[in-house]
């Protein structure tokens, strides 16, 4: 309204009058189409404003994983299709139940910056926090389910959440009670590609059975590259020496030519456990040679931003379970049977929890 007219009760009370006896001329379908015109423009101005993002019905449930569960589902919004873990699922899977002493982390990790995640709130894991995790994958999602609004997070966040907890622990700066937290977030995820956590909460929602048909692809399209790179080293000395040690295979270091078959052991524990489909996809691009040989190396067609990445995480993931199955005086098939209790191959059955633990040692 004119602030002149606020002053004057007068003038509004002319001008009101004047406004209803336009009204009063016009003739109904004058009126209607100006209601029309009305309401086009207060819809045109909601789609406008930003979705909320909110659960795809039918699409939430429980993760299970190691021993803990975790409330997630299918979000969607402005940014499309989104898998999510909540706040306070990954909260309690890693720091316990939701205290008030880890809302007092929170509170004093915040003074200095912008509050941080329940989850890494504690002061030794700020060093090993970067900006870009805090403006990125720690960014929180707050979705709508029914009428809640639940704050969650990128399910792949989960691999770097473990990740700040153990490079703490590996620089000493964690006291003696969070040790145990630690310990937690190895059990978790250590062992997760971000793939896995993608097709797990896809498995636990249902949503894997109706995704686009080409969300896979398009997945694998940011792993795989287009073109093949230069050849890099990639796979650490320690890997293969500790194949064999697992199979008591005595080691000639890397100088010597490895036994054939620990290429089909690398393509068991290495490309058919990164993504659904990739060891297909890699070999389709590498195709052998009329002596039966593949000329290039499958890991140079790996995205430098993304597929390299994985292919470096899940690498120290299988170093851990080699390293603990050999400290363990295990053999092969123990190792492999740990693996495929966290890292299964996509379509393979996961052994029942009792299998694993009647096993001998070798």
């Amino acid at each position: 309204m004119n602030p002149e007219m606020e002053d004057r009760p007068e003038k509004v009370e002319i001008a009101s009058q004047g406004g209803k006896a336009r009204a009063a001329a016009l003739s109904p379908e004058e009126r209607a189409a100006i209601a029309s015109e009305a309401a086009k423009k207060r819809w045109a101005e909601r789609r406008q404003e930003p979705t909320v993002p909110h659960v795809l019905e039918g699409f939430k449930s429980d993760l299970s994983l190691a021993g803990v569960k975790l409330p997630c589902a299918i979000v969607e919004g402005p940014t499309g299709i989104q898998r999510v873990l909540t706040e306070t699922g990954i909260t309690n899977a890693i720091l316990g139940s939701r205290s008030g002493a880890s809302k007092r982390l929170k509170k004093a990790s915040s003074e200095g910056g912008a509050p941080v995640p329940l989850f890494v709130a504690p002061r030794q894991l700020k060093p090993f926090i970067s900006n870009e995790l805090l403006e990125g994958p720690l960014t929180p999602i707050d979705y709508k389910d029914g009428d809640r609004t639940v704050r969650g997070y990128d399910a792949a966040i989960l691999v770097e959440v473990c990740n700040i907890w153990l490079n703490a622990r590996e620089a000493g700066a964690l006291q003696k009670q969070q040790l145990g937290k630690a310990q937690k977030a190895e059990l978790l995820t250590r062992a997760l590609a971000k793939t896995g956590i993608v097709a797990l909460v896809d498995e636990a929602t249902g949503y894997e059975k109706v995704r686009p048909q080409n969300a896979l692809q398009e997945y694998l399209a940011l792993i795989v590259r287009k073109e093949l790179a230069a050849w890099v080293k990639k796979f650490p000395d320690e890997f293969y020496e500790n194949i064999y040690k697992l199979k008591g295979w005595k080691w000639p270091g890397m100088g010597k030519n490895r036994y054939s078959v620990v290429g089909h052991y690398t393509n068991n524990l290495v490309f058919d456990r990164m993504a659904p489909g990739l060891l297909s996809d890699l070999r389709s691009k590498t195709p052998k040679n009329e002596n039966g040989h593949r000329p290039d190396r499958m890991h140079q067609w790996l995205t430098e931003d993304v597929g390299d990445p994985m292919l470096a995480q899940h690498l120290h993931s299988l170093m851990m379970f080699q390293r603990l199955a050999i400290a363990n005086g295990y053999g092969w098939q123990r190792f492999l049977h740990m693996v495929d209790q966290v890292l299964p191959r996509r379509g393979d059955t996961l052994p029942l929890p009792f299998e694993l633990a009647v096993l001998p040692k070798e």
